[in-house]
């Protein structure tokens, strides 16, 4: 299942300078490919992390291909930079994000503050929901398992909250073509992106073996500046949402996601996108009951600004 690790290894690994990254991760690639006798995908998503995990394995393995979900939640610069990739299989969701909104609630703070929620909110019990409340493990010593102080007003919001939508409308068309497909996943995700990646990685290192959670993450210990760092020295073109005169999107997931929204200084991704693609921002604000997704409604109670007030 992997092999567990300290914190101070993966900051010893993160301080490596890049062409020693390079090398590690192509170690990585390359015994997972091996141990899968080829059977392996790329995810990708068209954002830059995957863009340069593809272009990192493809450097040793051409015939690698690639699978993306259309989840309908994309920007368009986005889906057009896909088509030019070739190898690359679409595959969709079941679900839109109106119907996962509707039946399970809005994606909110974060994935794990949003799940502690929804289980709360749903009546569930057990150990893990004691925690989330208190924020005390059962001998008394303080648990990372909570929800925070800050959050815990949301627990009477007058909206559902929910951490579904990456499961329904990747993860889960995702695995569909992995099973289907009979390959394995390459993954672009970095442990610096978040604190459930790096507890992630902590746990199994970048690549998984054996049981339900098998992929490579072969750029786990890489940073932010590494991936520009790689696209620039080795001149590989990227989506051109990320490029000033296209918006500058530091991030280019979901775009009616709200994970994380409220750390980000203004302007914030939906001021971004009131000025880039103002049709799309109409719709994800529009009152649900006009056919809108609601969020004007959701960063008002949560007090995160939406309107760009320089146009």
């Amino acid at each position: 299942m992997g092999n567990r690790h300290e914190l101070w290894e993966l900051r010893q690994m993160q301080s490596l300078p890049l062409e020693v990254k390079i090398e590690k991760s192509r170690l990585r690639i390359r015994e997972f490919y091996e141990h899968f006798n080829g059977k392996v995908t790329v995810s990708f998503s068209g954002g830059k992390d995957s863009t340069v995990l593809l272009h990192l394995v493809r450097s040793i393995y051409p015939e690698v291909g690639a699978v993306f979900s259309d989840t309908g939640l994309e920007f368009i610069e986005i889906k057009e930079f896909v088509k030019t990739i070739e190898n690359v299989t679409w595959v969709r969701p079941d679900m839109s994000f109106r119907q996962v909104i509707e039946k399970y609630g809005y994606p909110v703070v974060s994935k794990e503050q949003a799940d502690l929620i929804e289980r709360v909110r749903n009546g569930a019990t057990g150990k893990k929901i004691r925690q989330a409340l208190t924020g005390l493990n059962e001998d008394g010593s303080p648990t990372k398992y909570k929800i925070s102080e800050q959050w815990k007003y949301l627990l009477s919001a007058p909206f559902k909250i929910s951490c579904q939508c990456c499961k329904i409308t990747k993860k889960m068309p995702m695995d569909s073509f992995y099973k289907e497909s009979g390959t394995f996943p390459y993954i672009g995700t970095m442990a610096c992106e978040s604190m459930l990646r790096q507890t992630s990685w902590l746990q199994t290192g970048c690549n998984v073996f054996d049981g339900n959670k098998i992929s490579s993450k072969p750029l786990s210990f890489w940073m932010e500046d590494d991936i520009w760092k790689y696209i620039n020295i080795f001149d590989v073109p990227y989506c051109k949402i990320y490029k000033p005169e296209f918006g500058g999107y530091l991030r280019t997931g979901c775009v009616f996601c709200m994970f994380g929204v409220h750390l980000e200084e203004q302007p914030n991704r939906f001021q971004k996108l009131q000025k880039t693609h103002p049709k799309l921002w109409r719709y994800c604000m529009r009152d649900w009951e006009d056919g809108g997704l609601g969020l004007r409604q959701v960063l008002d109670y949560m007090g995160v600004p939406y309107e760009n007030y320089m146009l």
